[in-house]
């Protein structure tokens, strides 16, 4: 019996849905009848394989039952090595240490070059100083990724922009994790429209034990409608130059260019602050005209100013 073929059987189990047995067969390479003799390996290995009988009858393992020791093959270990190194500057409350605690744990059982794989990627990574930002508490995270997950309707408080609290009813979508921030993607029953929440402000979480009635969510890919939602909703300037330098791919990052000589081209960008289309301006060693907005020239003058006032000038 191939040990990597048990193992990999073993991997596909553990996903949270049943297995039907022409698709392990197809995944593993092997016949039906292996597969078969596989599971019964495991069996007698003590996993708890379940197996439904029928044309749509497959295998999985049985939730909450004990476990023997968690095999993982080597992309597994090093990908969760690597997700306990980022989740120990993560903004969950708590994180950190539960992090760092279960990332011991784990080097402690990894095969020798593993450990040494793993212990070369933490010693060249240098991580960025964390940056300020709201922390999520761990247990509110973990309630409402299980009542994601089974399909459970929530009630919680919530606090607004402007400091007001409500009360909410919300069918659970997704979690959306964006950069130091988590938000919640789900359906406000009161309001009867699709919402998003940041979870550092909600409150006084509570599943209701009401399974969600199915919904056509509001799009395919969660994490890019709540990136629209959000960008859409916060004040965007968008700047017209003309900078003097060529189309070249750094100066295109920046948005819309359109060559206008051969060392001259109008640039169309955008930003949600002043601020960062001065930065971007001004960093990029050149000459730049602003044309619009009215707000960003204003802006440049007072920046400018402030500048002179620092070198010394009148």
């Amino acid at each position: 019996m191939s040990e990597s073929r048990l193992l990999t059987l073993l991997s596909l189990l553990q996903s949270p849905r049943e297995w039907p047995g022409g698709e392990l067969s197809e995944r593993l390479g092997v016949s039906r009848r292996t597969v078969r003799r596989d599971v019964d390996r495991l069996r007698d290995l003590g996993y708890p394989v379940e197996a439904t009988m029928g044309a749509a009858g497959g295998y999985r393992l049985v939730a909450g039952a004990a476990m023997p020791p968690l095999l993982l093959d080597d992309e597994e270990a090093v990908a969760i090595t690597v997700g306990l190194s980022t989740a120990a500057r993560h903004p969950v409350q708590g994180i950190e240490e539960a992090s760092v605690r279960a990332l011991a744990k784990l080097e402690q059982v990894l095969p020798a070059r593993l450990r040494h794989r793993v212990r070369s990627l933490g010693g060249a990574t240098v991580p960025m100083p964390a940056l300020d930002g709201p922390q999520v508490d761990p247990g509110r995270l973990t309630a409402l990724a299980v009542a994601v997950t089974g399909g459970e309707r929530v009630r919680f408080t919530y606090r607004a922009n402007d400091g007001a609290t409500s009360r909410r009813l919300v069918d659970p979508h997704r979690l959306v994790a964006a950069g130091r921030r988590w938000y919640l993607l789900g359906h406000d029953l009161d309001r009867d429209d699709w919402r998003i929440f940041r979870i550092d402000r909600i409150g006084e979480l509570h599943p209701t034990g009401a399974r969600i009635t199915p919904r056509e969510p509001p799009a395919g890919d969660a994490a890019a409608y709540v990136a629209d939602k959000l960008y859409s909703s916060a004040p965007v300037y968008e700047a017209v130059v003309t900078v003097h330098a060529p189309a070249t791919e750094p100066l295109r990052s920046l948005g819309e260019v359109t060559p206008i000589g051969a060392a001259l081209c109008r640039v169309r960008m955008r930003a949600d602050t002043l601020d960062w289309l001065a930065f971007r301006l001004t960093t990029l060693g050149c000459e730049f005209e602003v044309h619009e907005p009215a707000e960003l020239t204003a802006h440049l003058r007072r920046l400018a100013a402030r500048l002179t006032r620092a070198a010394g000038g009148p």
